[in-house]
This record gives C-alpha cells, sequence and structure tokens, in this order.
C-alpha cells in the first residue's frame, strides 16, 4: 500500500493533558503529524481532534485502534475515505507598498479571501478553503514578499447525516 494523507477525526474529553497524550501515541509510532486542530464542540466537556497523517491504511489502522484505547477519547474514525468538508484557515502578512496595495487586493478578491489588518507597509490577509486554495495564494502572495504566516491545519465533518 502507498502513503496518503488521512484524516482522522476523535471526540476527546476537553481537559488538559489529552493532546500531550495523543502527540506522545503518535510520537512512539514514529508518526509525522502533518497537522491537528483541536476546538470544542457543541457537547459540553468534549473537544474534536482533526489529525491529518501521510501514512499508509495499514499502519493507520493500528493507530487508530491504539488511539481508541486511551481513556480520554470517546471516538475516533479515519474519515478519509468519506465524503467530506474540509477546510483551512490562514492569516498572511504581506508586505505592501502604495504600487502594490491594489494588485494584492485584487488577487485577494479573486480568492474571497478578506483584508483584515491594514499597515503602512503591510496589509493582513485572512482566507479559508480546502489545502489547494491557501497553498494557491500563498504562491500568488509570495511575489510580494510574505512577514509571516500561520495556518490552522484542516478541519473536517462528515457530509450528510451522520
Amino acid at each position: 500500500m502507498s502513503a496518503s494523507k488521512h484524516t482522522l477525526v476523535a471526540l476527546v474529553e476537553d481537559k488538559p493533558g489529552v493532546l500531550n497524550k495523543v502527540a506522545s501515541l503518535f510520537r512512539r509510532r514514529g508518526f509525522n503529524i502533518e497537522s491537528i486542530a483541536v476546538g470544542r464542540i457543541e457537547q459540553p466537556g468534549l473537544s474534536r481532534m482533526t489529525i491529518v497523517v501521510d501514512s499508509d491504511s495499514v499502519e493507520v489502522e493500528q493507530i487508530r485502534k491504539q488511539f481508541d484505547k486511551l481513556i480520554e477519547v470517546i471516538k475516533v474514525s479515519d474519515i478519509t475515505e468519506n465524503e467530506i468538508v474540509a477546510r483551512e484557515l490562514a492569516l498572511i502578512k504581506i508586505k505592501a507598498t502604495a504600487s502594490t496595495r491594489s494588485e494584492i487586493i485584487q488577487i485577494v478578491d479573486i480568492f474571497r479571501a478578506n483584508i483584515v489588518d491594514v499597515a503602512p507597509d503591510s496589509l493582513m490577509v485572512e482566507a479559508t478553503g480546502d489545502e489547494d486554495k491557501i497553498d494557491s495564494l500563498f504562491k500568488l502572495l509570495r511575489g510580494f514578499g510574505i512577514k509571516e504566516m500561520s495556518r490552522t491545519g484542516r478541519i473536517a465533518l462528515t457530509r450528510g447525516a451522520d
């Protein structure tokens, strides 16, 4: 089996130390976590973790089973093969001069992103979308000079009534 990106989603207890236990589990198995996003959900006391790893299906299933054995884990699923809605959030601070500002604004508009901060020498852009959209926007803006960038990593939910 060839390696590919897998998206794991886990419902976990919202308490200190859970993220560390999960990260340690992946570390012990020699897995690199490409991205991890954690946040509270609609149920009090629970959080949803979305973890992206690059590995083959057999290894991911093994780690999923070990992950499921952690006391604080309520449920864990590999949703890679499901129909999902996946998004990332990126904040990108770009060098901007009076002569480049309008071109940057046009690019931002094409990507349906938002300018969330304006300074004399920079613009800060907020973009949401799939990984390819964020990557494409970054590549176009890189030519102007990226001062800083922060990305959330993938968050995802399965489509439909699940």
